[in-house]
């Protein structure tokens, strides 16, 4: 059976882009050409009829850059001051290129305590019911701003998986700065072997989980695990792969073997609740 090929028959698709993606790394300030290069290739997969929310960091590396800071901020304050600022220049930046190509742009900024209040989260579900009926293209963001829980051990890797989850996805790509699950790190082990797809997540697996070595980032491939966990118990098929070009949407989408793909499981016990308050624990 070719995993790959069902990939083609996709229809609802959350895509996660990590900070480092989207900024240049010698001076941390965005990287336009890609984002354009993002968003265009969204605005396609919106032009074939399918559904497609963008879950994207950057906010406090945007922020930091705009304030003039030269190094990671350390301390809350920092960081949520940075998310403030960072957060509204990405944005900005997301609605003038989305308008371009004909496709309008929406803000959701969420918490984990959005998510574990059963009206909340109804809530949230029921937005986003409602912006992709009409056709919007959710960008959704942890709120560093307020909530410093998630600032301190938070990711969007998790958050990604716990969207696509919530939204009924069959697709999560986890676009960032590696190109998928090794056997080991391959920047310290030559011999590290690519695990082209994974059937089952088992303890084995799970333990494979190595830092991504990114400064403007803040999930390594353990927060990755954790999502792949979520995403396909939730029935979504999830891929690993590297964001160093875009174009590699469409062509993952057209069924190339490209990244680490987990596969879905359909799993009728699934509650979105229990796994968050697992989290939680």
């Amino acid at each position: 059976m070719d995993y790959r090929e069902k990939l083609k028959d996709k229809k609802r698709i959350v895509i996660k882009i990590g900070s480092s993606s989207i900024t240049h790394s010698a001076t941390g300030a965005l990287n336009l050409t890609k984002l354009e290069t993002l968003v265009r290739e969204l605005c396609d997969i919106k032009n074939m009829g399918k559904d497609v929310i963008l879950v994207s960091s950057g906010a406090i590396a945007v922020g930091r850059q705009a304030i003039g800071f030269h190094h990671r901020p350390k301390n809350v304050a920092e960081k949520q001051a940075c998310a403030a600022i960072g957060q509204a220049q990405l944005m900005m930046i997301y609605q003038k290129l989305f308008s371009e190509y004909g496709h309008q742009a929406a803000q959701v900024l969420m918490t984990k305590n959005t998510m574990l209040d059963n009206l909340s989260r109804k809530n949230a579900s029921n937005t986003f019911a409602e912006l992709l009926a009409l056709g919007a293209i959710p960008i959704v963001n942890e709120n560093d701003t307020v909530a410093t829980y998630e600032i301190q051990f938070g990711d969007n890797d998790t958050l990604s998986a716990i969207v696509a989850a919530l939204v009924g996805a069959d697709l999560l790509l986890l676009l960032s700065d590696i190109d998928g699950l090794y056997t080991d790190d391959p920047r310290k082990n030559p011999k590290a072997e690519f695990i082209d797809v994974v059937e089952k997540l088992d303890d084995h697996l799970m333990s494979m989980g190595k830092g991504s070595g990114s400064d403007v980032g803040t999930g390594g491939m353990a927060t990755k695990l954790s999502a792949a966990k979520i995403a396909t118990a939730s029935g979504a098929d999830m891929i690993i792969a590297n964001g160093d070009d875009f174009h590699v949407i469409h062509r993952i989408l057209k069924g190339a073997n490209i990244g680490t793909l987990f596969q879905g499981r359909s799993n009728e016990d699934f509650y979105l609740i229990d796994i968050l308050e697992k989290e939680e624990a």
